[in-house]
């Protein structure tokens, strides 16, 4: 993905965030009792802001990467770091808000959380590897 690219969906993610961690701090218990689902509020609540805050962490990663691409030699291991944290964001917060959202039945997404968390943790690897393979 370019570096142009890259930077408009790091800002648009970390705007994302923001908004939904205001809607949790202001909205969400509200909307998760009419749905149903008070039996289950803490643990949805919690997902939910769980997927907030990893949202935002990767969103900043994804500008800091970019950033970093511009300003290394080292630049094809810091270009991998925003696709993995895309990747990641979408399948660990995503399916962490649809979970605190959605009916039991949509508990099996569950299974591809972790998922997301091992592309936010390679990418975390390739801006560590990109550091040391640098000569700046």
């Amino acid at each position: 993905m370019s570096n142009r690219v890259a930077l408009s969906l790091g800002a648009f993610l970390a705007a994302i965030a923001v908004a939904l961690g205001a809607y949790a701090a202001h909205g969400l218990e509200e909307k998760i009792l009419n749905l149903g689902y008070e039996a289950d509020l803490a643990r949805r609540m919690q997902w939910f802001e769980t997927g907030v805050r990893y949202n935002l962490f990767h969103a900043i990663g994804i500008l800091c990467a970019v950033l970093i691409t511009e300003l290394s030699d080292a630049s094809q291991w810091f270009r991998a770091a925003p696709t993995l944290f895309l990747i990641g964001i979408a399948l660990f917060s995503g399916s962490l808000y649809v979970m605190a959202l959605g009916p039991e039945s949509l508990r099996w997404l569950g299974a591809i959380v972790p998922l997301g968390g091992v592309a936010m943790i390679t990418g975390w690897i390739c801006v560590s590897c990109g550091a040391m393979a640098s000569k700046k």
